[in-house]
């Protein structure tokens, strides 16, 4: 298990996660990840999604990859 933090951020805007979540491997932590930004995208603001990444860093605050919404979100119409 490795406790690992899911920070999102745009150009104009970072949001951090100061609790984190204790994951077995890098497939939970991108399964994580992605749950994120559907929860986020999934919000009541008419926030333009596109340009969000979530960061996931190890307690160590290294990055340990980097899922942009616009892989969850998929290309638009």
């Amino acid at each position: 298990m490795a406790q690992v933090y899911f920070h999102c951020s745009s150009s104009r805007e970072v949001r951090i996660d100061r609790s984190g979540e204790a994951v077995s491997d890098l497939t939970e932590a991108r399964e994580r990840a992605a749950c994120i930004v559907r929860s986020m995208i999934m919000g009541r603001d008419a926030e333009d999604w596109r340009d969000w990444v979530v960061h996931v860093n190890d307690d160590f605050d290294d990055e340990l990859f980097v899922l942009p919404f616009a892989f969850v979100l998929g290309k638009p119409h």
